[in-house]
């Protein structure tokens, strides 16, 4: 895990990546709820998914996706190194996409114990809308950033880099909708940049 911060840290876009202890608490998390298929979208250099396959048992599953294959090579080395290169099957493109297939084979459906998110924050509630479908009831979706730098309570007019006033919206409206989707219950973490934990309910 120590090789793979220090890696990122070199890479210009160093600042998406997992923090080292949301890192550690999704390891325990996956261990505490026997996790064995997972999903991860956005995957970057792979930190959180190193964390991921670290804590699933030999045959666990990992279905990830990112838009770059790139970032993914650069993490890749340490997760062989770590032995647990083959529980990642890995994507490259969109998610959306493979989403709404994966959504329209009814076997899919409660199909994974555990997903992550930790990408395109424009889209969250789209994702949402179809994970619910594939992630099994008393199973969990973590949305990360959900805090988004604390701009979530900052007042309209204070100062924030572009990016961060960009998606501020969206990630407010993914808040508010999953305060009051009676599928799940939400618990929110002021871990990294925010995390919050939805249980599928029903």
């Amino acid at each position: 895990m120590k090789e793979l911060r220090e890696i990122t840290a070199k890479h210009p876009w160093n600042l998406m990546t997992t923090s080292a202890d949301e890192g550690q608490f999704l390891n325990m998390l996956l261990k505490l709820i026997n996790a064995k298929n997972t999903m991860e979208i956005g995957v970057y250099t792979g930190y959180s998914l190193l964390a991921t396959a670290l804590a699933l048992p030999d045959d666990g599953k990992i279905f990830a996706m990112d838009i770059n294959r790139e970032n993914y090579e650069l993490g890749l080395p340490v997760i062989q190194k770590a032995g647990v290169a083959h529980k990642i099957d890995f994507k490259e493109g969109p998610a959306m996409p493979v989403l709404d297939e994966l959504v329209q084979d009814e076997k899919n459906h409660g199909s994974f114990d555990f997903i992550f998110v930790d990408a395109d924050k424009d889209n969250y509630l789209n994702y949402h809308k179809r994970l619910i479908e594939l992630v099994k009831v008393g199973g969990l979706i973590g949305y990360d950033n959900t805090l988004w730098n604390g701009s979530v309570v900052a007042p309209p007019d204070a100062p924030l880099r572009k990016y961060v006033r960009y998606y501020r919206d969206f990630v407010l409206e993914l808040n508010k909708a999953l305060a009051v989707d009676p599928r799940i219950e939400i618990c929110m973490l002021p871990v990294g940049d925010g995390i919050t934990l939805c249980r599928r309910l029903k």
